[in-house]
C-alpha cells in the first residue's frame, strides 16, 4: 500500500465529535445522514468508493462544525461561505493513506460534477453533490510549510438535508473505512436504515434501480444497456453482502421476487450482530499505483477501485503480469477487451506458465481416450468462453459479429448461440484460437503438468 500522508499538525489530531455524549468510542466519528441522502440517485457522474467516504467525511465536519466560515484559514468575504477542514484530516477521516494529496484534490473537486435527483413525497430536486470547493494554504499553495485547508458548500437542498435531516439514520465512519468497495458501502448504508426496522426489511425495489443505487451509475435508459442479472449479482451483489456481512455490524441477506423464472424485484433482510464489538482492524486504503494500471488497461476509476477492493494486490499484480505476457505474446490475436481478460484472470487463478523445459507429450490414440492436444484445446475453449462473458454487453456484441463473418452456415444471435452447444463449442474454440493462437509446447507441457498428466 502507498505509504501513510505526513505533515499533520498539532491541531489536526483524531477529532472527536463533542456534540454527541453517548457516542462511546473515544476514536467514533458519527454522521447522522438523512434517509433520502442515503438513496442517491445518480443522473450524471459516478460515485465511487473515495467519494462516497469523502462526501460522508465533509457531512461529519459540517455537522460538527456548523457555522459556515468558523476557522477560515484567510480572511476574505467569500471565505466566510465555506466549511473549513485541513486537509490532512479530511485524508485521515476518509481512511486515504497515501503522500498524492493532488489525487485526492482532484477526486473532491470532481464530486461537483455529480448530479443528484432528491425526492421525496413532498418535493423533486435536481441538485450537485457539492456547490463548490476552494483549498487553501495560506503559505502558498506549492509552498512546503504551511497548511492546506479545504473549503467547501453544499447547495441549498443538500446543505439542509445534511444540517438539519428530519429522518436520519446514525453512520459510523469506522465501518466506512473497513469496506473496501463502493458498492459495499452504499449496500451498508441503505441495510443500516432498516436495521432498526420491526421488519427488518427493506424496500422492495426493481432491479435496475438497486443497480443505480449500488454502482452510483445512472441507470441506462434502455434495458439492454444493462448488465444480465446473472453478471449483476454474481459481481455486484455477492461481493458486497459478503464485505458487509464480513465487517460491519449487521448481517445482510438476499431476497428476490421473481416474474415466473425471471427475477424482477430485490430487497434485503437486515439483522444486527450479537456482538457489534467488532474486532480491531486497520482501515482499507487504496493503493494508487494499482489504481493507475488498471485504468491503463481501460477501466474506469469505479472499476478499478472495486477491484483492488475486492482482490488482494498480490493477486492483481500476478493477474496484470498475466496480461501483459498475453499482449506482448507473439501468438493469437489482438485483445478485444484487456478488462475482460484481466477480469478472467483474476477469477480463473491464471498464472504465468513455467519457464521450463516441458515433458515428452504423448500423442495418444481413439481407443486411449482423448489426446493431450484435445483436453488441452477442450479445457483453453472453456477459459475462452469465460473471458468472452466477462466483456461488457457492446464488446461481447462486437466479438459475436468477428465469429459470425468467418464461421460456416446459419448462426443464431447471440443471446441464442450462447445456449446451443455446437455454437457455443464453435464460438469458444474459435475465441480461444484468437486469444491465444496455435498451442506452444509450453503451453501443452504447462496444462500436463498442473493436471498430472504427464506421460
Amino acid at each position: 500500500m502507498a505509504e501513510k500522508a505526513k505533515g499533520t499538525t498539532a491541531n489536526a489530531a483524531e477529532i472527536v465529535d463533542t456534540s454527541a455524549k453517548s457516542v462511546a468510542p473515544r476514536t467514533e466519528l458519527e454522521i447522522r445522514k438523512s434517509n433520502e441522502a442515503i438513496g442517491l440517485r445518480v443522473v450524471s457522474g459516478r460515485l465511487t468508493l473515495l467519494n462516497r467516504k469523502v462526501f460522508n467525511v465533509l457531512m461529519y465536519h459540517a455537522q460538527r462544525i456548523r457555522k459556515l466560515g468558523q476557522d477560515a484559514p484567510i480572511d476574505t468575504p467569500a471565505a466566510q461561505k465555506y466549511f473549513w477542514v485541513p486537509l490532512s484530516v479530511l485524508a485521515r477521516n476518509a481512511s486515504y493513506d497515501s503522500r498524492d494529496m493532488q489525487f485526492l484534490r482532484e477526486q473532491i473537486s470532481e464530486m461537483q460534477d455529480i448530479k443528484l435527483l432528491l425526492e421525496t413525497d413532498r418535493q423533486w430536486t435536481s441538485e450537485r453533490l457539492i456547490a463548490s470547493v476552494t483549498f487553501v494554504n495560506p503559505k502558498g499553495l506549492h509552498s512546503r510549510t504551511g497548511q492546506v485547508w479545504v473549503g467547501f458548500a453544499f447547495p441549498p437542498e443538500v446543505h439542509e438535508s445534511v444540517m438539519q435531516p428530519e429522518t436520519y439514520t446514525r453512520l459510523s465512519i469506522h465501518y466506512q473505512g473497513l469496506l473496501k468497495s463502493g458498492t459495499a458501502l452504499a449496500l451498508y448504508e441503505l441495510c443500516r436504515r432498516y436495521a432498526t426496522n420491526p421488519s427488518k426489511l427493506t424496500s422492495t425495489y426493481s432491479v435496475e434501480h438497486w443497480y443505480g443505487l449500488l454502482t452510483g451509475n445512472p441507470v441506462p435508459e434502455k434495458a439492454e444497456d444493462l448488465p444480465e442479472y446473472k453478471y449483476f449479482k454474481r459481481d455486484v451483489l455477492k461481493n458486497a453482502i459478503a464485505e458487509v456481512n464480513r465487517v460491519t455490524d449487521i448481517d445482510v441477506e438476499l431476497i428476490e421476487h421473481k416474474l415466473g423464472r425471471r427475477v424482477q424485484q430485490l430487497q434485503f433482510r437486515v439483522e444486527f450482530k450479537p456482538d457489534t464489538q467488532q474486532e480491531s482492524r486497520a482501515p482499507f486504503t487504496i493503493d494508487l499505483t494499482l489504481l493507475e494500471k488498471l485504468m491503463g488497461l481501460g477501466m474506469s476509476q469505479h472499476e478499478a477501485s472495486n477491484v483492488i477492493g475486492e482482490y488482494p494486490d498480490e493477486k492483481i499484480g500476478q493477474a496484470l503480469a498475466v496480461v501483459d505476457a498475453r499482449v506482448n505474446s507473439a501468438n493469437g490475436g489482438p485483445i478485444h477487451s484487456k478488462v475482460a481478460y484481466l477480469r478472467w484472470a483474476l477469477k480463473s487463478e491464471a498464472k504465468l506458465p513455467d519457464k521450463k523445459t516441458g515433458p515428452r507429450l504423448k500423442t495418444g490414440s481413439a481407443a486411449e481416450g482423448p489426446t493431450l492436444l484435445e483436453r488441452f484445446l477442450t479445457a483453453r475453449a472453456k477459459l475462452a468462453l469465460d473471458v468472452f462473458t466477462e466483456m461488457d454487453a457492446e464488446q461481447r456484441s462486437a466479438t459475436f459479429e468477428q465469429f459470425k463473418a468467418q464461421a460456416s452456415g446459419k448462426v443464431p444471435a447471440l443471446e441464442k448461440a450462447l445456449d446451443k452447444g455446437v455454437t457455443r463449442t464453435a464460438l469458444s474454440l474459435w475465441y480461444a484460437d484468437a486469444l491465444w493462437g496455435e498451442p506452444t509446447v509450453e503451453s501443452l507441457s504447462h496444462f500436463a503438468d498442473k493436471n498430472q498428466m504427464l506421460m
